[in-house]
């Protein structure tokens, strides 16, 4: 394998991680293109079949994870699948223009003004909207620790 494939192969492994945390940035897609660059790169030998379909399998867990994690979280909580979606929505809208913190407000604002209005309970809607919050901040840990095991087993297949 050449060196650059195999400094782009880790360059992607390394921003999937950082990806993770960085809005924007989508952590496990990196991740993937990092495994499977790694894997042409050795003309299709390394990693082996059960390595790569077990970190390919990893890799979608994140997606869906990123994806899904507060819509769940939120759902679990009480929330609507109505009040889900506009959430969601409504975090995305305000990620792009306040960052992270846009993110957090506008799902927690949004679940909390929905489902009070729809229960007329303020302790309703702040339930619900805690359970979207750390079901977001849940979802960005997650998606880390597996990026970075796909990170660690990568290094692992590089060494051995």
């Amino acid at each position: 394998m050449s060196e650059a494939v195999l400094l782009a192969a880790f360059a992607l492994l390394v921003l999937g991680v950082v990806g993770t945390v960085v809005p924007l940035l989508p952590g496990a897609l990196l991740s993937l293109a990092g495994v499977y660059l790694y894997w042409w790169g050795t003309g299709y030998a390394d990693p082996g079949p059960a390595v790569l379909a077990a970190l390919t399998l990893v890799g979608v867990f994140a997606v869906a994870v990123d994806y899904f994690g507060g819509a769940i979280a939120a759902r679990s909580g009480g929330a609507s699948w109505w009040t889900t979606a506009l959430a969601a929505t409504a975090g995305v809208l305000l990620l792009l223009v306040s960052g992270p913190l846009g993110l957090l407000v506008g799902c927690a604002g949004t679940v909390f003004l929905l489902e009070y209005g729809r229960h007329r309970n303020p302790r309703e809607g702040a339930k619900t909207a805690l359970y979207a919050t750390v079901g977001v901040l849940a979802s960005a840990v997650v998606q880390a620790l597996l990026a970075l095991s796909i990170l660690a087993a990568m290094v692992a297949v590089a060494l051995f």
